[in-house]
């Protein structure tokens, strides 16, 4: 009888913000991204330099249209294929897929649902509705074994639903867009400011943390802030209200780590119990 051995997870956010972001999720026999929005070859290099050359891509998991997350996805898709010898499928919404640009549509597409969990391998994704202005935008639970994380970026407002997709995961990749101060205060034109502010834009500080604060349970051990705006935002205020929630909720252990457009310092590891 075979019995239990501990495999860890890697969590490696590999670029966070407005000019690209990509995230890998995996366990060294199988693995996701969430989001290609920076180059083929970057993505590459950045997994490289964080000791993952090589782990498995075995899905491309798409949040939505826009730019910053799915540019190099056709690309992307024909260098895997070169390098894996077999196809990798891009996991969209049918609104998102429709809404993509035709340079970057991906020749390998599986149709996904809000609320429908998947397998990617041994790898359970469960996308989920946020709420941001695009097509059908969602974000990501993933769970290999014993650990869940979620990522999720890109939606105006803290919902309900969002709320229960983030508790009980043992790592968040959250977003901490702008500092609301900071953005009405600066260079951007009133019309952008708007968009960022409404209902179907990004999370403020505040709106991450009480976000946060309505969801956290004893189970997290990791927060990583993302999506920081370099104009809007700056890591020491999206950190400080990030470790006041956290502190407020008893939780003084979880790190809490900013991610930026080059991404991560170290890829996180998260151990989990497999058959």
């Amino acid at each position: 009888m075979v019995g239990l051995f501990r495999r860890d997870v890697t969590l490696a956010v590999l670029a966070s913000g407005s000019a690209g972001n990509s995230t890998y999720v995996g366990d060294g026999q199988a693995g996701v991204l969430i989001d290609c929005g920076i180059s083929t070859r970057r993505i590459l290099a950045r997994m490289e330099g964080m000791g993952l050359a090589g782990w498995p891509i075995d899905g491309v998991c798409i949040t939505h249209e826009h730019s910053d997350h799915v540019s190099s996805a056709r690309v992307l898709g024909r260098r895997l294929r070169q390098l894996q010898g077999k196809e990798v499928p891009f996991y969209m919404t049918a609104g998102t897929l429709d809404g993509t640009h035709a340079n970057s549509k991906p020749e390998q597409v599986e149709l996904v649902r809000s609320g429908e969990p998947f397998r990617v391998r041994h790898i359970i994704v469960e996308p989920f509705t946020v709420p941001h202005d695009v097509l059908d935008p969602v974000a990501y639970r993933i769970t290999l074994g014993e650990v869940t994380v979620a990522v999720v970026t890109d939606l105006g407002r803290p919902t309900a639903l969002v709320a229960r997709k983030l508790r009980d995961c043992d790592a968040l990749v959250l977003e901490f867009n702008h500092d609301v101060e900071q953005l009405m205060g600066g260079a951007y034109p009133w019309h952008l400011k708007q968009r960022i502010r409404s209902n179907h834009g990004h999370l403020s500080n505040a709106q991450a943390a009480e976000l946060l604060g309505s969801s956290v349970t004893p189970r997290l051990k990791h927060l990583t802030l993302a999506h920081l705006s370099e104009e809007n935002n700056t890591p020491e205020r999206a950190w400080q209200a990030a470790r006041g929630c956290l502190d407020a909720a008893g939780m003084p252990q979880v790190p809490v780590v900013v991610a930026g457009q080059a991404g991560m310092a170290e890829p996180i590891r998260l151990s989990t119990n497999v058959w």
